[in-house]
């Protein structure tokens, strides 16, 4: 398997498609760049059929211990994951493959889910009226619309006693979550980082900081991401703001920052996932970036194009499964997330997906059973915890009001 899929990451089309849902993971709601240019957040929400604010969960003090007493496995799962975000062979997904001969349930992997906005308007309103969305586990990263998802209680309590492989082996990436502190929905799947990268043909000397990003040397070459939530983050980096705890001054300032540095003339264009062709043409010299993607691109034949986390830092965002409220099998639910939480099976996923692994038990399995040193090796894939250390959180904009705060800061800097 790993030959075939050295010789599949080869293919540019694939490595296309590894970094386009990359980017969807982490883009926030933008329509209103497209048809609903014309309205707020708070409109486009809602013409999109996002209540998203009403709580029409579980009530308040149910006793979650007693009812996870009471289920018992179905022998069935459906999944909504993303594409591309589990190994894969001839079609098939050997890791799955396993888990069903290992504990007899049948598994219905769908790879739907291709962007979290799209995702929530879809599974919203049926929550909203109190029915089953018809999946036992999804896959969301952290940000509006999971936290939604749980405080609107639309999400079932974990059963941890039910999870021994997420107690033994789940990472600081895994057990350190600001937004689910005490990890009571989400066990997550996988990770990555948003830092810099950089060309070092065209870059004077090592990149330590984030003030390269705003350099007028590099004037007409850098590149920023056209995500509100990674171009605002990155301007309170460069502030030194913490931006978990950040407030709406501190946002007004960050955008202030970006501003003067889009009008300087310094950034050349806010991309989507183009920025890592235009890395790879010579176009920037510098740029925010995803860890994933340099990561492709240096196995890719441009090892010249490196990544870093620089001293103001960096962030990490993570996917995470959590299971919907009114699933019909949430003891299978829990049995397929422990399952990947066992080092020698996360190995396989992750020599295959390249992404931060929430399992560093999985790097020894990788370099040793699998031979891929590559994969292993690779701080990107398995960063040091002082690297980690370094990752921030995104600012927690957890109310359709904050939300749209944000995105009315930094949306018009982008679209500019």
């Amino acid at each position: 398997m790993r030959e075939k899929s050295r010789d599949l990451r080869s293919d540019p089309a694939w490595i296309r498609g590894m970094t386009q849902p990359r980017f969807s993971r982490r883009q926030v709601v933008k329509g209103a760049a497209g048809a609903l240019a014309g309205l707020g957040l708070a409109q486009f929400i809602a013409a999109c059929g996002l209540p998203g604010t009403k709580d029409t969960g579980w009530e308040a003090g149910f006793d979650w211990s007693d009812w996870w007493k009471r289920q018992r496995r179905h022998d069935e799962l459906n999944i909504a994951s993303w594409p591309l975000y589990i190994d894969t062979e001839n079609g098939k997904h050997p890791s799955l493959q396993k888990f069903a001969k290992q504990t007899g349930i049948d598994v219905k992997y769908s790879p739907v889910i291709q962007d979290n906005a799209a995702f929530f308007s879809q599974i919203s309103p049926v929550l909203q009226n109190g029915q089953s969305i018809g999946y036992d586990v999804i896959v969301m990263s952290n940000g509006w619309q999971l936290t939604q998802l749980m405080q609107n209680r639309w999400l079932i309590p974990l059963d941890h006693s039910r999870l021994p492989n997420f107690k033994k082996y789940a990472g600081t990436v895994a057990t350190d979550l600001g937004y689910d502190p005490h990890l009571t929905y989400c066990a997550v799947w996988q990770a990555g980082a948003t830092a810099i990268a950089y060309d070092e043909r065209q870059v004077d000397g090592p990149v330590d900081s984030l003030e390269i990003l705003f350099d007028p040397k590099y004037k007409g070459k850098v590149g920023m991401l056209s995500d509100p939530d990674e171009l605002g983050t990155v301007g309170l980096l460069a502030l030194g703001i913490e931006p978990e705890t950040s407030t709406y001054a501190d946002w007004k300032k960050s955008a202030a920052l970006l501003t003067k540095q889009r009008d300087q003339g310094i950034v050349r264009q806010y991309y989507d996932n183009g920025y890592i062709k235009a890395l790879q043409d010579g176009d920037l010299a510098v740029t925010q970036a995803y860890s994933g993607d340099i990561f492709q691109a240096n196995h890719s034949g441009y090892p010249h194009l490196k990544f870093v986390i620089p001293r103001e830092g960096g962030v990490l965002w993570r996917d995470n499964s959590v299971i919907p409220y009114h699933a019909a099998n949430p003891v299978d639910a829990l049995e397929w997330i422990n399952f990947y939480y066992d080092p020698e099976i996360q190995a396989i996923i992750e020599d295959w997906v390249n992404y931060i692994s929430p399992v560093p038990a999985a790097k020894p399995i990788i370099a040793n059973q699998l031979e891929d040193p590559v994969v292993a090796d690779s701080p990107l894939i398995f960063p040091s915890e002082e690297e980690l250390a370094r990752l921030k959180e995104y600012p927690m904009t957890e109310t359709l009001e904050t939300h749209e705060k944000w995105v009315g800061l930094f949306d018009p800097i982008i679209q500019s």
